[in-house]
């Protein structure tokens, strides 16, 4: 909703100017515009870093770490790509065997798991942004 506002601000603008013909009237109708564009995005900002906080102080450890574990395990494979960078300079059929096994080992797990992880993982992105917006709704 306040990024529908701030996208909207400058049309709003201009249908001050066209209804407020005095240009004094027109600058504080816009700065009024301007305060609740400021103190809508504020209590945006508020509301994303109390839902942020308060997944970081749950005692739930599926709640605290789920993300950042996902997280940590995509950094580590994009980290484990620097060393296979050099490896391939120094000995590019290891490098090729080491890819082909993890491709292989990727490759091995059944396709009804990955849907299964997908599904998990957007139901519990789906159910989260849905939490969001119904407490934001309420207050």
């Amino acid at each position: 909703m306040f990024g529908l506002l701030s996208a909207a601000l400058p049309i709003i603008g201009d249908v001050v100017k066209k209804i407020i013909p005095d240009k004094e009237a027109q600058a504080k109708a816009m700065l009024e515009l301007q305060k609740m564009q400021q103190e809508g995005e504020l209590k945006e900002l508020e509301t994303r870093m109390s839902a942020i906080l308060a997944e970081a102080q749950s005692k739930d450890p599926w709640t605290s770490r789920a993300r950042p574990s996902f997280l940590y395990v995509i950094y580590a494979m994009i980290l484990a790509s620097l060393p296979m960078g050099a490896l391939t300079a120094f000995n590019p059929d290891v490098a090729h065997a080491v890819a082909s096994g993890m491709k292989e080992w990727l490759a091995a797990i059944p396709d009804s798991l990955w849907t299964l992880f997908g599904a998990g993982y957007l139901g519990y992105s789906g159910a989260r942004t849905f939490d969001k917006h119904s407490r934001n709704k309420n207050k």
